[in-house]
């Protein structure tokens, strides 16, 4: 039982901790050209 009082409320604070991180970067505009890096890749370079 005693592991129990350790264990939920550390898992409880792991998943705010994510939640918390996901929010961060959804504000910071992580996910706004969610495209961009797929077509940039397939864009041939002619520099040498």
């Amino acid at each position: 039982m005693s592991g129990l009082a350790i264990t939920i409320p550390v898992a409880m604070l792991m998943g705010l901790a994510a939640l918390g991180i996901f929010l961060w970067a959804l504000r910071s505009g992580q996910y706004e050209d969610m495209d961009g890096a797929s077509q940039r890749i397939l864009d041939e370079d002619d520099t040498p």
